[in-house]
């Protein structure tokens, strides 16, 4: 099972990569995700975002609707991989 697991999860990340604008990222979240799961996910980057910006937590929270708990968890990984989310919100903000 953890070899399935392994390559579902390589067959996903490789199915985003493979995708070349907005609109197919777009049909790909709608027939894979819920609007949910879609809006938490957009959320949690949009939560990086301002993080990045140095907004405050409470800021966060009643812009974004996250829960604070929702914005520490982002942070504590933005902390672990500061180059990965410098890099990412470097390509988004630039």
């Amino acid at each position: 099972m953890d070899n399935v697991k392994k390559a579902s999860a390589d067959y996903f990340y490789r199915s985003l990569v493979s995708l070349k604008n907005v609109e197919e990222a777009e049909t790909f979240f709608k027939i894979f995700c819920t609007d949910k799961e879609t809006q938490l996910i957009a959320q949690r980057l949009y939560v990086s975002k301002m993080l990045s910006e140095n907004y405050v937590y409470s800021e966060i929270v009643e812009t974004t609707g996250a829960s604070s708990a929702t914005v520490s968890r982002v942070k504590r990984a933005m902390d672990i991989d500061r180059d990965f989310f410098e890099k990412l919100l470097g390509k988004l903000n630039g």
